[in-house]
């Protein structure tokens, strides 16, 4: 496994944003045509690959994802194999997704299955998304799987152990943009002016009332803005201000209803204020939603298996565009426990390279039962 280890550490240093995997690319393509050419079909989606491995004796296929892209993070590890790539960083795991799902590749073509299985190299989770435009190919058309099956690290559980549930795993997630115009001028004479920072403020505050007032309050909404920009100096009245956030919810219908109730709150907000108000939404992803019956059995497997702990997981607010996956095809994701001090997204992140192997064995096992 140490072979998967260097793969994890050389993908580590050439972290890409989405749909800009281009060395990311190229290098798993060099690591794929290292396997038998006579039991491995591969067609490129953009910076994505598709790999389809023919089973033995295939009763159906199994599809398997990993995703690939990296994070505009600035890395701070200080590894002897940290990001070459200044101000990116592998900081969602997605080095290891790929070297584990790498060394899948190598276990089904070189010690066959009876069933076809099907790689998606996934690009573009983080933003914009791809999975969504990526099983609508006439690719993953022909190849389609019969069952999706994903995991995802988790630096708060240590290495060895494997948590999910049946149901809801993770939140539908939209990112929320809001653009305010209104009159600028020089401090002194406020009254002259629509000072677009007080707008801001308040809007912030009632926006917030969506979630106490408008949702039921046995669901979890989150309506945060991680982001505001206005003015230029001290002694201006600002005249613009730009909103930037996130929605998420534990229900497709919740987020309806927050996405009508924030432009019913503008439209009245732009009176009360005097301003124009611009709203726009940007990636959005579909909850994952595991199959109950697939996860059930999943579980039963993992419970089994003396070389790993199974967790039951809660439901959490995360996004991940696996979601759109598991509308179209039953199955199911996972968190594989890394045993990281920081958490994902942290400039720090560092998991233990020993879950690799762990994930490794677990998938090939659970593909051959």
């Amino acid at each position: 496994m140490e072979r998967f280890i260097q793969i994890r550490r050389d993908l580590h240093q050439i972290p890409e944003i989405g749909f800009k995997e281009v060395k990311t690319q190229s290098y798993l393509l060099d690591v794929l045509k290292t396997y038998p050419e006579e039991r491995l079909e591969i067609e490129i989606w953009h910076t994505g690959i598709f790999v389809f491995v023919k089973g033995l004796n295939p009763k159906r296929t199994i599809g398997y994802r990993c995703d690939i892209d990296g994070l505009p993070i600035q890395e701070e590890t200080e590894l002897s194999f940290a990001s070459l790539h200044p101000g990116y960083m592998h900081a969602c795991g997605h080095d290891f997704h790929m070297s584990i799902a790498l060394g899948l590749v190598e276990k089904v073509t070189e010690h066959p299955i009876d069933d076809n299985v099907l790689f998606l190299f996934q690009p573009a989770e983080e933003r914009p998304g791809g999975a969504k435009d990526m099983i609508a190919t006439e690719t993953f058309a022909k190849w389609r799987p019969d069952i999706m099956l994903g995991l995802h690290i988790a630096p708060e559980y240590p290495v060895g152990t494997v948590a999910t549930k049946p149901g809801l795993l993770f939140a539908n997630t939209s990112e929320l943009f809001i653009d305010l115009k209104g009159l600028g001028g020089h401090a002194a004479f406020p009254h002259k002016t629509n000072d677009m920072v007080v707008a801001a403020a308040e809007l912030v505050t009632q926006l917030q009332t969506i979630v106490s007032r408008n949702v039921n309050p046995l669901d979890a909404v989150v309506v945060t803005f991680g982001k505001i920009t206005a003015g230029t100096v001290n002694n201006i009245i600002a005249e613009t201000a730009q909103l930037e956030g996130t929605i998420r919810t534990l229900s497709a219908e919740s987020m309806q209803l927050v996405k009508t109730r924030i432009e019913a709150m503008l439209a009245g907000f732009q009176i009360s204020y005097q301003c124009k108000a611009v709203l726009g939404y940007g990636s959005a992803y579909y909850q994952v939603n595991n199959d109950t019956a697939l996860t059930n059995e999943f579980i039963e497997f993992v419970s089994n298996d003396s070389k790993v702990q199974f967790v039951r997981a809660n439901k959490a607010m995360t996004g991940e565009d696996f979601g759109y996956m598991l509308k179209e095809v039953p199955g199911l994701m996972f968190w594989l426990g890394v045993g990281a001090e920081h958490g994902l997204h942290h400039a720090q992140l560092n998991p233990d390279e020993a879950a690799i192997e762990v994930a490794i064995n677990l998938v090939d096992r659970y593909f051959r039962r």
